[in-house]
């Protein structure tokens, strides 16, 4: 789950069924009731009907945090971290970045690092796309060392370069949702 989108359908879905949610955030839900069998049922069909699923194993969950965090960092804010981003979703997680990386390449097939890469390129196709910012305030956006290293990297990853990319008239951007295909919700109970 990582639009308001998502949030929206986990949300109806739940006040369907009856339930009552403390927290609908990025992937997480956390609802004050016990479910029953019947109301896991429903809210999985449900879900499902919106193109989410409902997770409950343990990997599953932290790989979606995992790519939560990633998604936040990137798409949702504007502060530039002050660590690296291992750092960072370690700290968030509070795991070692070892255990995540090695836990999360296993399961993705990806690193974190590409997997990160991915989502940055996606970032700068749609701070092109808005041309609200020229390239250099985007890499700084986007912490990247310089334009050089951002032109680079996009190009390795698109094909084009950043100012060909701005050219195209059919600018073809993923949906966050299908980066490392991000719909799953993560459900705990307290």
């Amino acid at each position: 789950m990582v639009s308001n989108r998502c949030k929206l359908a986990v949300k109806d879905e739940l006040t369907k069924l009856g339930l009552h949610f403390i927290v609908v955030d990025m992937g997480e839900v956390e609802i004050m009731e016990e479910l029953t069998h019947e109301q896991e049922k429903a809210l999985q069909a449900g879900l499902h009907s919106s193109g989410l699923e409902l997770m409950d194993d343990k990997k599953s969950v932290l790989i979606e945090k995992i790519k939560n965090v990633i998604t936040e960092m990137i798409h949702h804010t504007d502060e530039v971290p002050k660590v690296n981003y291992s750092d960072f979703i370690s700290t968030k997680l509070n795991y070692d970045y070892t255990y995540l990386s090695n836990l999360f390449s296993e399961v993705k097939g990806i690193t974190i690092q590409q997997f990160i890469i991915v989502h940055k390129i996606e970032r700068v196709k749609e701070l092109l796309f808005y041309d609200e910012l020229n390239l250099t305030e985007i890499s700084y956006k986007l912490h990247y060392s310089s334009v050089a290293h951002l032109s680079n990297q996009f190009k390795k990853v698109t094909g084009l370069s950043p100012s060909a990319y701005k050219q195209l008239k059919d600018k073809k951007r993923i949906p966050i949702e299908e980066i490392g295909n991000g719909r799953e919700l993560i459900l705990s109970k307290t």
